[in-house]
């Protein structure tokens, strides 16, 4: 009769612990095939443990674009990701955050090795969905209290299962679906890709332009904007530019570095889609386009810090004439991707 019970209590445990064992999700999570022109940079930074997924992208979209992460104690929220980011202004916004009022956009960031924002003091887009979502400039939101609200809505428990093979909704999984997003976000079908590619000339001015861009004696654009080989109009690395002598800034890359020489040091953005970028440099200081090839012309203040690429600072800057900053900015608007800006992403 003990033998029977102990078999009994011993088959009652097992039950148990079955019945404990989380249920296995049923959906299979298809691969998501990045954009890769064959001009763009070989390597990307998709991290071994988040790899993108069609669900897992769909999901990202769904939150960048849902006020909803930043419903607090039940509200529906104020804010989302695309409020400050947005598609037609190549996922930019000219409003404040903080010392820097110009916002970054967010594109062919999955090719960006050196930290994000305007200083890289931000590793990953894991870690900066976690930056905006909590920064106070930002979405403000608590990440406790997104996930317990998320959770209790119709629709994202089974998004997230889709694409993490679990209905409880984690922030960690949030940032990911998130970042896979952001690295979804390829722009790469400009005039001047089409030029890359063979596929349409670039007219006489556009081409004088581009010389311009990549010579020494002309703009002196590439040494700073010619990353990727030209695909990424940006090197990703953090220059003064020379915008001003002075330096005050204590969120500039010698808050990053510790470095003295880093003073009024910033991340070279990337010229995609610059004509609708507005405004530029970290600050915002200049409204216009013609305002940057103004500075970069007969604006550049020499200081200590200067980079040493800044090879036309003796003069003020490339002092170009009337003419060439036309044909400069011809070239620049060929950068503009309508498809980026207007296809739903």
């Amino acid at each position: 009769m003990k033998l029977n019970k102990n078999i009994a209590l011993v088959c009652g445990l097992v039950l148990v612990l079955v019945s404990c064992k989380p249920e296995q999700s049923h959906y299979v999570p298809t691969p998501y095939e990045l954009t890769q022109p064959a001009y763009f940079p070989s390597r990307n930074n998709i991290p071994a443990d988040n790899p993108m997924t069609e669900e897992g992208v769909a999901l990202g979209k769904k939150l960048f674009h849902d006020v909803r992460l930043s419903g607090r104690d039940g509200t529906n929220g104020i804010r989302s990701c695309a409020s400050c980011h947005h598609q037609g202004n190549n996922f930019d916004f000219g409003g404040s955050a903080g010392l820097h009022h110009s916002v970054m956009p967010l594109v062919n960031l999955a090719w960006n090795h050196t930290g994000l924002g305007w200083n890289g003091g931000v590793a990953t887009l894991e870690d900066m969905v976690l930056a905006a979502v909590t920064s106070p400039v930002e979405i403000n939101a608590d990440t406790n209290q997104v996930v317990k609200y998320l959770q209790k809505t119709n629709d994202y428990p089974e998004l997230f299962e889709k694409a993490f093979g679990s209905r409880e909704i984690t922030f960690i999984n949030i940032k990911r679906a998130i970042a896979q997003f952001v690295r979804s976000l390829v722009s790469a079908d400009s005039k001047f890709d089409r030029y890359l590619r063979g596929e349409e000339q670039l007219t006489e001015d556009e081409m004088a332009g581009y010389e311009l861009f990549c010579t020494e004696e002309g703009a002196d654009c590439f040494h700073c904007h010619g990353g990727g080989g030209l695909a990424l109009m940006t090197t990703n690395l953090f220059y003064n530019n020379g915008l001003d002598d002075e330096f005050n800034d204590p969120k500039d890359r010698s808050a990053v570095t510790g470095s003295h020489r880093d003073k009024g040091a910033y991340k070279a953005p990337t010229l995609r889609n610059i004509a609708v970028s507005a405004p530029y440099m970290h600050d915002g200081r200049f409204t216009t386009l013609d305002e940057v090839i103004d500075f970069y012309s007969e604006g550049v203040k020499n200081s200590e810090n200067i980079n040493p690429l800044m090879h036309h600072v003796m003069d003020g800057g490339v002092q170009l004439t009337d003419i060439e900053k036309a044909l400069l900015k011809a070239f620049l608007n060929t950068l503009t991707d309508e498809a980026f800006l207007n296809n739903p992403h």
